[in-house]
């Protein structure tokens, strides 16, 4: 175990929309340090995503955000020679982590297009509570209440 906590590093906000979770999304984008790559790729998406919509794609991201954002999960916790799948409350932080990796993941599992293309439609439809990104989220929350009887093994 750790002694102290490790301090949260300070993300900046991104150039163009001024938001942290615009910056987030492109790091998370990233692959092998192309950073320039994922940041035009973010906001190719989200010139679609204004084109569409005719609204401000940062209040559709995070929108997308708060629909995707699990409140329980399950962890697993050893107790005798037993494995449960104890459930928690996720924290606002571990939230928009999964959240965002979730409708990432989403985005390119989807068929088809261009990555622009697949993270926008992803994003609209996360906002309006559908999409693959949600369906993650339900799933969650089932495993979550179907395993509420080992409430009690909280970590």
């Amino acid at each position: 175990m750790r002694r102290t906590k490790p301090e949260k590093r300070e993300i900046p906000s991104d150039i163009r929309y001024n938001s942290v979770y615009v910056q987030t999304f492109i790091h998370h984008i990233m692959k092998n340090g192309k950073k320039s790559v994922a940041q035009r790729l973010v906001y190719d998406a989200f010139e679609i995503i204004q084109q569409k919509t005719g609204k401000n794609p940062v209040e559709i991201m995070e929108t997308a955000i708060k629909n995707v954002g699990p409140v329980m999960e399950v962890k697993p916790r050893r107790v005798g020679g037993a494995t449960y799948q104890v459930p928690m409350e996720v924290t606002a932080d571990h939230r928009t982590q999964l959240a965002i990796r979730w409708i990432i993941t989403a985005s390119r599992s989807r068929s088809g297009r261009s990555f622009p293309e697949k993270f926008s439609a992803e994003l609209m439809d996360a906002a309006t509570g559908q999409g693959s990104a949600v369906r993650k989220r339900e799933e969650t929350h089932k495993m979550a209440e179907a395993n509420r009887a080992f409430s009690h093994y909280r970590v």
